[in-house]
């Protein structure tokens, strides 16, 4: 288990340093979910930021830490869960020449290669297993939210104002200053309906 959290800030409000402050807080409030390491990466022109808290099983050495890049710094990624069929798309990436240079051993950076390879779509149909991840395009300026197709692993999102927030746990969420505790109404009235929002 290891805990992922982040922001948008579609108005670009805040300088590098506020950034930092406000994800490291939203991390640390998963802090349970993961004790072995923490990360936070942002970019201020862009207003995004996302923070992590790692329980290291695949790869323990300090080339598993998150967030993490891929070998061109197209996209950054923090990432919760496990793609078990990992070494089969990292053999299929050295075959076809399409492979970087890795650095260590985790699931999470053979992710990366396959994202830089093959695009989002047909990489994430390749994965086998149980995932939540936030992925940043720095050339596109596109932020995805994904979830494994059972949504095994949480990926809680909503708005605060012009912000994006997401997290594994709603706690994260509650860190930004931008939340609000107030309740929706009509959220509340489909949960009681259909058992979701």
């Amino acid at each position: 288990m290891c805990g992922l959290t982040g922001f948008l800030d579609t108005s670009k409000s805040l300088n590098d340093a506020a950034m930092q402050r406000i994800v490291t807080r939203m991390s640390g409030k998963l802090l349970h979910r993961g004790p072995d390491d923490s990360g936070e990466w942002t970019d201020e022109r862009t207003g995004v930021a996302l923070g992590f808290r790692r329980l290291a099983i695949v790869d323990l050495s300090p080339a598993g830490h998150q967030p993490m890049a891929s070998a061109s710094g197209r996209y950054v990624m923090v990432f919760n869960g496990e793609v078990y069929n990992f070494n089969a798309i990292r053999s299929e990436l050295e075959t076809a020449g399409l492979a970087p240079e890795f650095r260590g051993g985790s699931d999470t950076e053979v992710m990366l290669a396959a994202f830089e390879a093959w695009g989002l779509e047909r990489a994430v149909r390749s994965f086998v297993g149980m995932f939540a991840f936030a992925l940043w395009d720095t050339v596109e300026h596109t932020l995805h939210l994904v979830r494994d197709r059972l949504g095994v692993k949480p990926m809680y999102y909503g708005w605060a104002g012009k912000t994006l927030l997401f997290g594994s746990e709603l706690k994260a969420l509650r860190a930004h200053p931008g939340f609000s505790a107030e309740i929706d109404r009509n959220a509340v009235a489909l949960m009681l309906r259909y058992s979701y929002i």
